[in-house]
């Protein structure tokens, strides 16, 4: 087995809410700048332990989610070993198949990979998430009458394929990325998606 992982979804973008991507229309706007951050909590990666780390990527989306042609900084926590570094990326980057392969077929260049301290923290629901200096956002998922969260099942785009995700809202969304080449972003109560993963291959 290449890889077998599972933790954490926090994902947050310029889109209202809820984000059109992932019923597979266009972005509010045509366009989408956004942040997916992936906390592993268990996994290896061709038998690498890659527990406790994080992969996150920055992005711009130039129309539909499903055409690709994606924009992006990868950033791995700078608490990974070379090793752990090495095999997240690949994991990640697709070069290992499986579900990941299918969301890294959409990107068509990545800019820079980084290696930066990164946080991911969900308390009684609320997330929060900081990449170095680039990104600062905080969500809180919606909850319907009965006090369960609102999820996402069958949708036509998904960041973790198999699993259900959380309808959320940014209270605020911050992306100092102008740098690599990727417009800044500063917005509240916008888009935000949580949810859990588990991916093999």
């Amino acid at each position: 087995m290449a890889y077998q992982i599972e933790g954490q979804l926090l994902e947050v973008c310029s889109c209202e809410v809820l984000c059109p991507c992932w019923i597979g229309e266009m972005p509010d706007g045509g366009t989408c700048d956004g942040v997916v951050a992936y906390h592993i909590e268990d996994g290896t990666v061709n038998g690498v332990d890659v527990s406790g780390h994080t992969f996150a990527l920055a992005g711009f989306i130039p129309g539909n989610a499903l055409d690709g042609n994606w924009k992006v900084v990868l950033f791995v926590d700078d608490g990974a070993s070379a090793a752990q570094r090495d095999a997240i990326l690949n994991a990640f980057t697709g070069e290992l198949g499986g579900p990941l392969a299918d969301v890294a077929s959409l990107v068509g260049e990545v800019v820079a990979v980084e290696q930066t301290p990164i946080s991911v923290r969900v308390v009684e629901g609320k997330g929060t998430l900081k990449i170095g200096s680039v990104v600062d956002a905080e969500m809180t998922p919606y909850v319907g009458p009965t006090g369960e969260v609102t999820t996402l099942h069958e949708t036509v785009f998904t960041t973790i394929p198999g699993s259900p995700a959380y309808v959320s809202k940014a209270s605020h969304f911050k992306r100092n990325s102008a740098v690599y080449g990727i417009k800044d972003v500063d917005l509240e109560d916008h888009n935000a998606i949580q949810g859990t993963f588990r991916f093999e291959a």
